[in-house]
C-alpha cells in the first residue's frame, strides 16, 4: 500500500527525517511546494536529492507583494526544471490580506499564464476568495486546490472545471463535517491526499507540528467517508497524483 503527499512544506534541515519517518508509514511520492522566490531554490533541491520528492515553484498570495518583474522572472526561469511538476503555491487569500488584494489577483494571474505556458498543472491556495478564484480559473489548466476548506457545491464547481481536490488533516477536525460532505460527492478520480507541512496536524496528532507520515490519517478519514478499504483510498489518490503531476512514483 502505497500514499502520497501532494503539498508539504519541507526544509533542506528536515527534510530527510521527514521523509524517512514518512516511507516507513508507506508514504512514496511528495510535492514541496516553494512559496515565493527566494525559497524555490531549497525546494529545487530537495527534489534534486530524492528521486520520491518532486518541486513546484510560485508565491504564495501572502507574499504576491513581493513577487516584482524580476522575482517573477526568477519563478518562471526556475518552472522549467526537471525536477518542477507544477506552478505555486499561488492563488487568493481574502481571510489574511497579507498582500493588497488587487496585487494577489494580478500575481495569481501571472502564475496561470504561466501555467499555461509550460503545460504544468497550478496548485492555488483559496482562503474567502472563492468567487474570484472560479472567476479567474478558466478550465484551460489543470489546477490543484490545495487544503481544499470549501462546501460540496463549491468542490463540484471546480470539478466541473476540470481541478482535483486535495484534502488535508482539516478534513478530520470534528468541526469540519462541511469538508468531509464535500470529500463525499468529489469523484475518486479527482481527489489528492495532503499535510500542508508543518501546518494542520490531522486528529489525533492536532497541536502538533504536520509531517508526510500523517498524511495516512487523511486517506483513512476518506475511506471512511467514500465508504471503501484503505488500500483503495491509497491506490487511486496515488493514479491521481501521478496523473496531474505527470510523474511516475517508484515500485
Amino acid at each position: 500500500m502505497q500514499f502520497t503527499d501532494s503539498h508539504c512544506h519541507l526544509t533542506p534541515l528536515n527534510a530527510t527525517e521527514l521523509l524517512t519517518r514518512a516511507r516507513a508509514a508507506g508514504v512514496h511520492g511528495f510535492v514541496v511546494p516553494a512559496t515565493d522566490a527566494k525559497n524555490a531554490p531549497d525546494a529545487i533541491a530537495i527534489a534534486a536529492q530524492h528521486p520520491d520528492v518532486w518541486a513546484a515553484v510560485g508565491f504564495h498570495p501572502h507574499e504576491a507583494k513581493d513577487c516584482d518583474d524580476a522575482a517573477f522572472a526568477e519563478i518562471s526561469r526556475l518552472a522549467r526544471h526537471e525536477r518542477v511538476v507544477a506552478i505555486g503555491e499561488c492563488g487568493l487569500d481574502y481571510h489574511y490580506d497579507h498582500s493588497p488584494r488587487d496585487v494577489q489577483r494580478e500575481v495569481f494571474a501571472r502564475h496561470l499564464a504561466l501555467a499555461r505556458e509550460t503545460g504544468k498543472p497550478i496548485i492555488i491556495h483559496n482562503r474567502e476568495s472563492t468567487s474570484d478564484v472560479l472567476e479567474m480559473v478558466r478550465g484551460d489548466v489543470p489546477c490543484i486546490l490545495h487544503s481544499f476548506t470549501e462546501s460540496a457545491d463549491v468542490a463540484r464547481k471546480f470539478v466541473d472545471r476540470g481541478a482535483f481536490i486535495s484534502f488535508s488533516g482539516i478534513a478530520t477536525f470534528r468541526t469540519a463535517q462541511s469538508i468531509r460532505d464535500a470529500a463525499a460527492v468529489v469523484p475518486h478520480d479527482r481527489a489528492l491526499i495532503e499535510t500542508d507541512t508543518p501546518y494542520l496536524a490531522p486528529v489525533p496528532y492536532r497541536g502538533r507540528e504536520n509531517e508526510p507520515a500523517y498524511v495516512v490519517k487523511i486517506a483513512e478519514l476518506l475511506a471512511g467517508v467514500w465508504r471503501i478499504p484503505l488500500e483503495k483510498v491509497a491506490g487511486e489518490t496515488s493514479a491521481n497524483f501521478e496523473s496531474v503531476f505527470s510523474v511516475r512514483l517508484p515500485r
